[in-house]
């Protein structure tokens, strides 16, 4: 069952610059999907489609069943996302008080917005540091915190623009840890990136965009040799013929 389905979406920017144009495709429930292009191919734009960030200029998404310009509020009740920027997304004095924000906005009941970010900041690994000051959390503990202010949520779907972005090493395997275990969960993933290396060993499907354009669209082994004809690199391990290697690995 599709979960999303977009088709013949365009976007256009009031300097009449055409970001996206005429996209088609859909995501199955539980799918894992990374999409790639450089800078500027429209890959942060088509995600805030997602969840009425932003509305088509032409063409129709749908969550669920339901369109996301006639019911943004539900679509974003539905598909989370977690910026690149970390810090824009977190506001709270705390930890705690940060992963709580999302549910109070939400008018649950006390009961259930503690219920809610006790259990995102166990999944996050971030139990130990619920007092802690979010302006003092290392690169990846801030995105996992981001991660968590999500989770609380209880979306369906999880999309991450560039979650690898700025993260050294270490914060890049917590994150991707942490993505991994949220698919196995059950949780559909849609992923942006223009670094392939890092994610694309997980990855169900593999979308390449280029100048607002889906130019290549399958699974990642088949595809994933033209990566550097739009302008992406194709993985080291890919290249030399290895297979899909994870960073976990």
């Amino acid at each position: 069952m599709n979960i999303i389905e977009i088709k013949e979406l365009s976007h256009m920017f009031s300097n009449g610059t055409l970001v996206l144009d005429k996209i088609d495709f859909s995501v199955k429930k539980g799918e894992f999907i990374v999409i790639a292009g450089p800078n500027g191919s429209g890959k942060t734009t088509l995600l805030r489609h997602l969840n009425g960030l932003l509305f088509p200029t032409g063409g129709t998404v749908m969550v669920d069943g339901v369109s996301v310009s006639e019911d943004p509020v539900r679509a974003r009740r539905i598909v989370g996302m977690v910026f690149q920027d970390s810090d824009t997304q977190i506001i709270g004095e705390t930890v705690r008080e940060d992963v709580a924000f999302g549910p109070e906005n939400l008018c649950l009941g006390r009961k259930e917005i503690e219920q809610r970010t006790s259990e995102a900041l166990r999944i996050t690994g971030l139990t130990c540091m619920v007092d802690s000051r979010p302006h003092l959390l290392s690169g990846g503990e801030k995105r996992r915190l981001a991660i968590a202010g999500v989770l609380a949520m209880k979306p369906d779907v999880l999309t991450f623009d560039e979650p690898f972005s700025n993260l050294d090493y270490p914060g890049t395997r917590q994150v991707l840890k942490q993505i991994i275990e949220l698919h196995k969960s059950g949780c559909t993933i849609i992923i942006t990136t223009h670094d392939l290396e890092k994610v694309i060993a997980h990855a169900d499907r593999l979308i390449i965009m280029k100048d607002g354009k889906i130019v290549r669209a399958g699974f990642p082994e088949q595809i994933i040799s033209d990566a550097e004809l739009f302008g992406i690199k194709e993985p080291y391990f890919s290249r030399m013929g290895l297979g899909m290697i994870s960073w976990l690995s």
